[in-house]
């Protein structure tokens, strides 16, 4: 990065499974990784996520959840050292405010498929939260490489102003720079873009996507 320049946008590698790849992607400068508790291909158990958590670092690890309860989630993340939590299935306001009490950074997950769907922006978020929007697909929480209309993404951005604020969806190498300049969001998630197969990681795929943001 030359002087002048802005500091490219965070980066989360999400639905890591393999240690050797969450060592990978927090060389490339990954801000955040991510490992799945919520079910599907890419879906962990605390022994995996410590192993990815071992080989992090000193980048933080983000658990996402669904349906799991508020104990549920503060013992899976004590067990696998989790620096966080991605909320896919509600729990609202309360839930939120205890798991930040106990240090842990919050995302909640907010799908889009109209602008109806906007209005879930304006629900309360406990501090210090933030929002991760992407594509609403129907029976599938993440990870389905499922791109997020950019105009609604732009719109949801207006909406968290002075929110932080996380896109996803079908994001890849070839299309995040464009994104990131019409949305402008605080950070990107990607996970299905740099993968061969769901859960496995494409080591090359990675480094074009950090590449593309401007990361090495």
């Amino acid at each position: 990065m030359s002087a002048g320049e802005s500091p490219p946008v965070a980066v989360k590698i999400c639905g890591l499974t393999r240690a050797h790849d969450a060592a990978e992607a927090a060389r490339l400068g990954a801000s955040y990784l991510g490992v799945v508790f919520a079910g599907g291909p890419r879906l962990v158990d605390t022994r995996g996520a410590r192993a990815v958590v071992a080989a992090a670092g000193p980048v933080p690890v983000i658990g996402v959840f669904g349906t799991q309860t508020r104990d549920e989630i503060l013992r899976c993340c004590e067990t696998s050292g989790l620096r966080g939590v991605q909320l896919h299935g509600g729990g609202g306001p309360d839930l939120e405010r205890d798991l930040a009490l106990a240090g842990l950074e919050v995302l909640r997950v907010v799908h889009l498929g109209s602008v109806q769907d906007l209005e879930r922006l304006d629900d309360p978020v406990a501090l210090p939260g933030a929002v991760l929007v992407e594509p609403r697909v129907e029976g599938l929480l993440g990870g389905t490489g499922v791109p997020l209309s950019l105009d609604l993404a732009r719109l949801a951005r207006r909406r968290l102003e002075g929110r932080r604020m996380f896109l996803a969806g079908g994001l890849t190498a070839e299309n995040v720079r464009q994104s990131v300049a019409w949305v402008s969001p605080d950070a990107v998630d990607v996970s299905s873009g740099v993968e061969q197969i769901p859960g496995i990681k494409d080591a090359q795929r990675m480094a074009r996507f950090m590449e593309a943001l401007g990361w090495g």
